[in-house]
């Protein structure tokens, strides 16, 4: 497909959605990466069509993450009104051991404020900005029933490849964290993500955490 073609089945799918659902029971999983704010744009262009303006998006702070990109999360939150809900794990991050174990760290720090989340907001689907050629384990259907988070996970960008959501923010001018000019690529917390000289999209992301994507979507991670 081209990237008209991959566009336009997005709009496909978060039209539906929105149908189904209704857009207040519709959140953007936001974590103010290039990819979900490809899908931030796309769901916002979607509202706009049907003559909506209100925009939920719910972002997860976990207290390690990059101050570069929660500027930016809210310097767009801010001139893109989005009505944004910031989960925050309920642990002491003095004492917690960030990054020790790596699938009990993304349990307490994203999956379960997630979950709360999702429940605290009445979010009957959740859109996020996963695809399929991130990882093996984002072979994914378009839509998939959760039990935790207790939503339907919507993935509108599946098809899309790295140089798609790169080309699409250059054709639509959207701004995006200035760690991306720095040699990152994919953006996660700061101990488990590093600069990539070569090689895949996500090599600069915790080699361990890589390997248990499985582990931690069955315990509710995108």
């Amino acid at each position: 497909m081209t990237l008209q073609e991959k566009v336009r089945q997005a709009k496909d799918l978060l039209e539906e959605t929105a149908l189904e659902f209704g857009p207040e029971s519709v959140a953007v999983a936001w974590t103010g990466g290039k990819d979900s704010t490809v899908l931030l744009h796309l769901w916002r262009q979607v509202m706009g069509d049907m003559g909506l303006t209100h925009v939920r998006a719910l972002n997860l702070d976990t207290g390690v993450k990059f101050v570069e990109v929660m500027g930016f999360r809210d310097q767009i939150a801010s001139s893109w009104d989005i009505d944004l809900t910031i989960a925050r794990p309920e642990v002491d991050m003095d004492t917690f051991p960030v990054a020790q174990d790596k699938v009990s760290c993304c349990a307490a720090l994203k999956v379960e404020p997630l979950a709360r989340a999702v429940g605290e907001m009445g979010v009957e689907a959740l859109l996020t900005g996963i695809r399929r050629d991130e990882h093996p384990d984002r072979d994914r259907p378009y839509s998939e029933r959760r039990e935790k988070p207790d939503c339907l996970m919507v993935h509108p960008l599946l098809d899309f490849t790295e140089v798609d959501v790169w080309a699409y923010i250059m054709q639509e001018q959207l701004p995006y964290c200035t760690l991306y000019t720095e040699g990152y690529r994919s953006l996660g917390c700061v101990p488990c993500t590093h600069k990539v000289l070569e090689g895949d999209e996500r090599a600069g992301r915790d080699p361990e955490k890589e390997s248990k994507l499985d582990t931690l979507r069955s315990l509710g991670y995108f």
